[in-house]
């Protein structure tokens, strides 16, 4: 549970970050401060329900296109962000494109970066570092 629990904190982060970026890249793009917040958190509430669900369709009916899955997800994503409340904002096809390729690159490679320094460095080391340590106080 407390990895689930770091992974999704991990993921709300990265989320947060790719948005901010996204703002600042592309200026059809607007986030609001007041909801913000919300938006971060349904982003990545969606991305992470949106993800399993697009590859098993795409496994299912387009297996071509399993590879651009994370792109479809993250559009996704960020159109449902945009519908609820008002803390992002997102004009013009070229950004909607621009911003899903900035979002899912900041996600999928700090994704990758702070799920390995986080989760297998820090935690799975701690969880080993705590077995060791009952073993010992057994024996």
């Amino acid at each position: 549970m407390i990895r689930f629990l770091l992974s999704f904190a991990i993921n709300v982060v990265l989320a947060a970050v790719g948005l901010l970026v996204a703002a600042n890249v592309f200026d059809g793009v607007t986030v609001h401060a007041s909801g913000f917040t919300v938006a971060v958190l349904v982003f990545a509430v969606a991305q992470g329900v949106l993800a399993p669900f697009v590859f098993n369709v795409a496994r299912k009916y387009a297996s071509a296109v399993l590879g651009g899955i994370g792109l479809v997800s993250t559009f996704l994503a960020l159109w449902i962000a945009t519908l609820v409340g008002d803390g992002l904002e997102i004009s013009g096809a070229s950004t909607w494109i621009g911003v899903t390729v900035v979002v899912w690159l900041i996600s999928a490679l700090g994704g990758w970066l702070l799920g390995w320094l986080v989760l297998t460095r820090w935690w799975d080391r701690r969880q080993e570092d705590k077995r060791i340590r009952e073993a010992t106080t057994r024996g």
